[in-house]
């Protein structure tokens, strides 16, 4: 049976990955392009489970062959023939790469006459591999911070740059008060599996720099590796300015405009998505009124409300730019000001978008 561990070349060509492990496992952590097909249910392994604990590897190893038998077999493997003919180049693996991994791939060669690479080390080696291509001395390319103020279009920038990683598409966060997605975040484990994916990629394009927005340790509920997040926050910065014009349809685009329609999306109902996005938006808000204030935070809400009316009324997003400027001068703006008087880092650059991403691109040639 033909087994790998080359890691890189999975990440690389973006290879299919058949996950055995049972659910509750998989659910935990995997890989960005890994499906879970287990061979053993999360009950059926709990038993297992405890049949290697009370008699021996022996017995549980009987035990597992007596529980996925007959029809309970064929289906598992019916499963894995239809995603390998789906995914020619596909591979497999289990926890440490053992008995579940080789007993499926044994099968799917006996019964369903197809041949499948089995990961060495299974899924603990690969996630090895990843994390220690998130450590600083793996990384070639010399990060370069982009900073500005909130709504300044940061994100907008990046995605707008071969050489840039946006952490926050990969956090599934926007990492502000109002940053998370109807959809959830990542694990920690995806996140960082995810993470380090990017990073590989990058790293074999070799490039001269790596682009990253100024974030937090924390983006969201999903945190940067220390030692990684000490290397981006030491390195240089690149200042992006922007009007508060500007900044305000940014947050009205993204925030508003984009934000309901996920909402609306998510749960396939206009009138229903635009409730729960109004209802969600108000309880960010109230998160915030130690540090805002509940006298400048009622002003704020007030003109929110104002706002939700005459879109509901009208169908018109205007005068949403009225709280979110309101925000942005009482709550975003002082935060970022106090936070860059501290901020010893060196800023190599500074410009509007056209001048920023003009300047990023030079550094490549």
């Amino acid at each position: 049976m033909v087994t790998t561990n080359d890691f890189k070349n999975i990440v690389l060509k973006n290879i299919s990955l058949i996950d055995v492990r049972a659910p509750i496992e998989f659910e935990k952590g995997a890989f960005q392009t890994s499906v879970n097909l287990p061979i053993l249910t999360n009950e059926e392994r709990h038993i297992i489970g405890i049949c290697y604990k009370e008699k021996g590897n022996d017995e549980a190893t009987k035990l597992g062959y007596e529980i996925v038998s007959g029809k309970t077999r064929e289906n598992r493997i019916s499963g894995w023939i239809d995603f390998i003919d789906k995914n020619p180049d596909s591979m497999i693996y289990c926890f440490r790469g053992g008995s579940r991994s080789t007993i499926a791939q044994k099968w799917i060669s006996e019964i369903g006459k197809r041949e499948i690479v089995k990961l060495e080390g299974g899924y603990k080696s690969f996630r090895n591999f990843l994390i220690n291509s998130l450590e600083p001395n793996s990384i070639k390319a010399k990060p370069l911070i982009l900073t500005g103020y909130t709504g300044s279009g940061k994100t907008i920038l990046l995605n707008n740059l071969k050489n840039s990683i946006d952490l926050e598409g990969i956090a599934n966060h926007r990492g502000s008060t109002f940053g998370h997605h109807v959809t959830i975040q990542p694990t920690q484990i995806n996140f960082e599996n995810n993470l380090a994916y990017e990073i590989i990629k990058h790293s074999n394009k070799e490039y001269k720099y790596i682009i990253l927005e100024d974030e937090s340790k924390n983006i969201g509920k999903s945190f940067i590796p220390n030692n990684l997040y000490r290397l981006f926050h030491s390195s240089d910065v690149i200042f992006l300015e922007s009007s508060i014009e500007e900044r305000v349809e940014n947050i009205l685009d993204d925030y508003v405009i984009n934000g309901q329609k996920e909402f609306i999306a998510a749960y396939n109902d206009n009138e229903l998505g635009v409730q729960l996005w109004y209802d969600d938006m108000l309880k960010s808000m109230e998160r915030v009124k130690s540090k805002l204030g509940g006298d400048r935070l009622k002003i704020i809400i007030d003109e929110f409300n104002k706002a939700y009316s005459i879109q509901k009324a009208t169908g018109s997003y205007d005068y949403n730019r009225v709280w979110i400027e309101l925000f942005l001068n009482n709550y975003y703006d002082p935060m970022y000001k106090h936070s860059i008087e501290k901020d010893d880092r060196n800023i190599i650059f500074r410009g509007d978008k056209k001048a920023v991403l003009q300047y990023i691109k030079s550094l490549e040639k």
